[in-house]
C-alpha cells in the first residue's frame, strides 16, 4: 500500500492503514459495527476525536460506547447538547465554557435578563429531549483560524467565545463542533452522534466569574452529569443523595458537634460533643505516638518572619499567610509547624546516637485560603495537624519511612477506609539541586517497596521542597479523600543549618520527614462524619450510651446505670425527660448514639438493662455488669461495630 502506516492495536496486533488515517478510520478497517458504535480513540494512553489523523506506530484503543473510559466524551458531547437547549429557551444568551469535568459537566451562560433558577433546569432537561427526538445529529468537527474564529464570534454576538479565540496563538489551528446549528469553540473530543445521549441530569446552578476573576463578568454555571445507561445514572444519583445525607456541615448541626461564625470565618466552634470526639481521636493519636517513639512537644503559632524567609515559605507560601507586627516587628502566624521543630532540634547538641529523633505536635497553624474554596470542616483557615518530624541520618530513611507507613495501616485500618498511595515527584517550582531530589525520591520509593505498597506516581506535584508519599482514603461511598502525608526534606536543615556529630567526630545534615498521616484533625474528621454518616463507632461516638428509664418510677435505678457508665469511663447521658420510651428511642436513633439502655421495672427487679444498638438492634436484657463490661471493651479495642 502506498503511503501507508500501521498502528498497534491492544492485543498486540499490527494495522496497516493509508497515511492520515483517522481513529475512524482504523475502527473500520477492524469491522463495521466498531466504526459504528466508537465514540473516541485512545492514542498511546491519550484520549484523541476519532476525526483526527493517527500518527505513524501509534498504540491505539477504540473505545465504544458504553465504555466506562468514554464518559468523559460523552459528557462532554452532553453539555453541548444542554448548551444548545438553553440558548432555544433564552434567545440572545451568550455561552462561555463547558467542560467535562469529575462526575459531570458544566457550562458557563450571560443571560441577557434574570437568569434561571434550580425550578428550571426541568425545563433545559425537557428541552434537550425535544431536540434528541428530532432524531440523531451529527458531531461536526470544523477546522478554521484564529481570526476567522474571533470574526465569527463577534459577528454573532459570542463576546466569550471570541476572547477565547483572541487570546490563542497566532498560527494555531482551531476548531468549531458543530451539532443541529449549535456552534462552539471546541477542541474536542465528542461523540460521532447526539444518539448515544440518553441518560443525563441537570443538577445544580451555581455563580462562576468568567475565567475565575472576581474583576469579571459572574456569570451562571449549570451543572450536569450523564452516563450511558440509565441504571448508572440512577446508581450515581443515590449516591449524590447519599452524600447530601451525610454531608457534614448538616450532620454537624443536627448532632450540635460544632458551628461556623462570619465572626471568624473559615474557622469552626467546636461544641461539647465535637470536642469528644476530637479528645477521642487525640487519645489514639497519643497512643500511637508514644508507641511509635515519638516525643510530643509544642511551638509558638507567632514568629518573626525571618524564620520564614529561611524556611522558604516567604518565597513560595507568603500570599496564603497571615501577618502582624510585635514591638516594632514583623512576624508570621505559622502555615506550618517545620521550622519551630527545627529549633528544637537545634537548641541542643545532637549525636548520631541521638538518631532518629522524632517530635510530634498537635500543632495550630493558619492558612488564608480563598473565600470560594472554603468548604466546612474540609477546607479550613484554622487548621489543627497531627504532625509529625524525624531527624535522621541518611542510612535510617527507609526504615523510618516504613515505620511511618506502618502507622498509616494502623490508622486507616482503626476507622475502617481503604488506602491508596501516590509518590508526588518533583514541581517545577522547587528548591535544591537535583541531585538531592533523586536521592530523596529514590528513598520514597526504596520504602515503598520494601513496605510491599503499590503507588502509583504523581508527576510534580512534590512540595517545594522534597518528595512526598500522599496517602488516599476510600469511604463507604465510594469517594476517595487525600488525607496523610510522608514527605523527605533535605533542604530545610540546610536553611536552618542543622546538624549532629557523626561517628568521624565530623559535622552532618540530617535529613528531616514531615509525617502527618491524619492530616488536619478538622478535615479528618469531617470525613469520618460523612463516612460513618454520623453513626460514629462507639469509641469515637460523642454520647456513647444513653440511659432510658420507661417511667418516672425507674428514675433512682436510671441513675445509678448512669453513673455506672461514667464511672467506667464511658460517655453516658440519661434522658428522663416525660416520654414515652418509644419516643425516647427514636430521639436517641436519630443522635445516632451507638447503645442505648432501657430500664423499666423488670430491669429494676432483676439489676439488669435492656440493650439496644443504633439501627434498630435489640440485644434484649443483659446483667448491667456485663452490658458495661462489654461496651468498656469495645471501646477500649476501638472496634469499627459492636460483636
Amino acid at each position: 500500500m502506498l503511503g501507508a502506516m500501521q498502528v498497534t492495536l491492544p492485543d498486540g496486533r499490527a494495522l496497516t492503514l493509508a497515511d492520515g488515517a483517522t481513529g475512524l478510520d482504523a475502527a473500520a478497517a477492524i469491522g463495521p459495527r466498531l466504526a459504528r458504535d466508537a465514540a473516541a480513540v485512545e492514542v498511546d494512553g491519550q484520549l484523541q476525536d476519532l476525526r483526527l489523523p493517527l500518527p505513524d506506530g501509534a498504540r491505539l484503543r477504540i473505545l465504544t460506547t458504553g465504555d466506562p473510559d468514554a464518559v468523559a466524551v460523552l459528557r462532554h458531547s452532553t453539555a453541548h447538547l444542554m448548551a444548545e437547549a438553553v440558548q432555544r429557551l433564552w434567545p440572545g444568551t451568550r455561552v462561555a465554557i463547558g467542560p467535562a469535568i469529575e462526575n459531570g459537566f458544566y457550562y458557563d451562560f450571560a443571560f441577557p435578563g434574570d437568569p434561571p433558577g434550580e425550578a428550571d433546569l426541568a425545563r433545559v432537561e425537557q428541552e434537550m429531549r425535544r431536540i434528541l427526538k428530532r432524531g440523531p445529529h451529527a458531531f461536526e468537527r470544523q477546522v478554521t483560524t484564529r481570526d476567522e474564529a474571533a470574526e465569527r464570534f463577534a459577528g454573532e454576538g459570542e463576546t466569550y467565545k471570541q476572547e477565547l479565540a483572541r487570546a490563542l496563538p497566532e498560527g494555531e489551528q482551531v476548531t468549531y463542533y458543530v451539532h443541529d446549528g449549535f456552534v462552539d469553540l471546541c477542541r474536542g473530543p465528542h461523540l460521532q452522534t447526539t444518539a448515544p445521549i440518553k441518560a443525563f441530569k441537570l443538577t445544580s446552578l451555581a455563580g462562576a466569574y468568567w475565567r475565575g476573576d472576581a474583576a469579571n463578568d459572574m456569570l451562571t454555571r449549570i451543572y450536569g452529569t450523564a452516563f450511558f445507561s440509565q441504571a448508572e445514572l440512577d446508581e450515581h444519583l443515590e449516591r449524590i443523595e447519599q452524600a447530601r445525607l451525610r454531608d457534614h456541615r448538616r450532620l454537624g448541626v443536627q448532632l450540635d458537634l460544632f458551628h461556623f461564625s462570619e465572626v471568624s470565618p473559615g474557622m469552626p466552634f467546636w461544641h461539647p460533643k465535637g470536642m469528644a470526639i476530637w479528645n477521642a481521636l487525640t487519645e489514639f493519636w497519643r497512643e500511637l505516638n508514644v508507641a511509635g517513639g515519638y516525643r510530643e512537644v509544642r511551638t509558638p503559632i507567632l514568629s518573626d518572619v525571618e524564620v520564614w524567609h529561611r524556611s522558604g515559605h516567604w518565597e513560595h507560601y507568603r500570599e496564603n499567610m497571615y501577618f502582624s507586627e510585635v514591638d516594632g516587628r514583623p512576624f508570621g502566624l505559622k502555615p506550618m509547624n517545620c521550622p519551630g521543630h527545627v529549633e528544637i532540634y537545634k537548641n541542643a547538641r545532637r549525636s548520631y546516637r541521638d538518631l532518629p529523633l522524632r517530635l510530634c505536635e498537635q500543632g495550630l497553624v493558619h492558612r488564608h485560603e480563598a473565600s470560594g474554596t472554603m468548604h466546612g470542616l474540609l477546607r479550613v483557615r484554622h487548621i489543627t495537624q497531627d504532625d509529625a518530624h524525624i531527624f535522621c541520618r541518611h542510612d535510617q530513611i527507609e526504615d523510618e519511612v516504613v515505620g511511618c507507613l506502618e502507622l498509616a495501616t494502623l490508622i486507616y485500618g482503626t476507622v475502617g477506609m481503604d488506602v491508596r498511595v501516590e509518590l508526588s515527584t518533583r514541581p517545577d517550582k522547587r528548591v535544591g539541586s537535583d541531585e538531592q531530589w533523586d536521592l530523596a525520591e529514590a528513598a520514597l520509593v526504596g520504602a515503598l517497596r520494601r513496605a510491599g505498597w503499590d503507588y502509583a506516581v504523581n508527576e510534580g506535584d512534590g512540595a517545594f521542597y522534597g518528595p512526598k508519599i500522599d496517602l488516599h482514603m476510600t469511604d463507604s461511598l465510594g469517594r476517595g479523600w487525600q488525607m496523610g502525608t510522608v514527605q523527605l526534606d533535605y533542604q530545610m536543615p540546610d536553611r536552618f543549618d542543622a546538624t549532629y556529630t557523626s561517628a568521624a567526630d565530623q559535622a552532618e545534615r540530617p535529613a528531616m520527614i514531615h509525617r502527618a498521616l491524619f492530616g488536619a484533625f478538622e478535615r479528618f474528621i469531617g470525613i469520618l462524619i460523612e463516612h460513618y454518616g454520623g453513626a460514629f463507632p462507639l469509641w469515637l461516638a460523642p454520647v456513647q450510651a444513653i440511659v432510658l428509664p420507661i417511667g418516672e418510677h425507674q428514675s433512682g435505678y436510671a441513675a445509678e446505670v448512669l453513673a455506672a457508665l461514667r464511672a467506667a469511663g464511658l460517655r453516658a447521658e440519661l434522658d428522663a425527660r416525660d416520654e414515652k420510651v418509644g419516643r425516647k428511642i427514636r430521639d436517641a436513633e436519630e443522635q445516632k448514639v451507638p447503645a442505648m439502655l432501657v430500664v423499666g421495672e423488670r430491669e429494676v427487679d432483676d439489676r439488669t438493662v435492656s440493650v439496644r444498638r443504633h439501627g434498630r438492634v435489640d440485644l434484649g436484657a443483659a446483667p448491667l455488669s456485663d452490658a458495661i463490661e462489654a461496651l468498656v471493651a469495645e471501646d477500649r479495642e476501638r472496634r469499627l461495630a459492636h460483636a
